[in-house]
């Protein structure tokens, strides 16, 4: 192909030598030659501007990034709700033992165990009637009270109360 065959096919020229570079356009048109019907079809071509190509791989890099973030956002955010399930199953198994291990402690704390315990580890026996005794203690029946020291806050209070008694009358 000539360097005039590649220019042709870029622009064309309409019947009076005028070129012709609008968009790529597709035409029938019936000519007439020799009295015969003949269509002729026609391509247009224009130039690819410069940036057309580059504007497009630019956007293209941005829509992928985009698809790659919402990606990994969905990915994060399932592997935090699988992490939360786990975490939630982990505290109702760690609830269950929970429970099970405060009924073992209940059971073995019950006064008929305590009471065994110690009959046949400590080697305890229950109390016999002949083993009590009892004291009496000579006291009287009043309870003294110490008379507290007044402290600052004391007197200052009893100073307004009696200023307060006296101006009721």
């Amino acid at each position: 192909m000539t360097a005039e065959q590649r220019y042709e096919s870029y622009y064309d020229y309409d019947d009076d030598g005028h070129e012709d570079s609008g968009s790529e356009k597709i035409s029938e048109e019936p000519e007439t030659k020799n009295d015969t019907d003949e269509h002729v079809i026609s391509y247009r071509r224009t130039e690819v501007k410069s940036g057309a190509i580059m504007r497009i791989v630019v956007i293209s890099i941005i829509a992928a990034g985009l698809l790659g973030s919402v990606i990994y956002a969905l990915d994060h955010r399932n592997r935090m709700y699988n992490k939360v399930s786990n975490l939630n199953r982990q505290l109702s198994q760690t609830e269950a033992e929970h429970v099970r291990l405060q009924s073992e402690l209940d059971s073995k704390m019950s006064a008929k165990n305590v009471e065994e315990y110690a009959e046949k580890e400590l080697g305890m026996q229950k109390i016999d009637t002949s083993q009590i005794k009892y004291i009496k203690i000579q006291t009287d029946d009043v309870v003294n009270i110490p008379e507290q020291d007044e402290t600052l806050m004391t007197k200052i209070e009893s100073f307004f109360d009696g200023i307060v008694e006296y101006f009721r009358g």
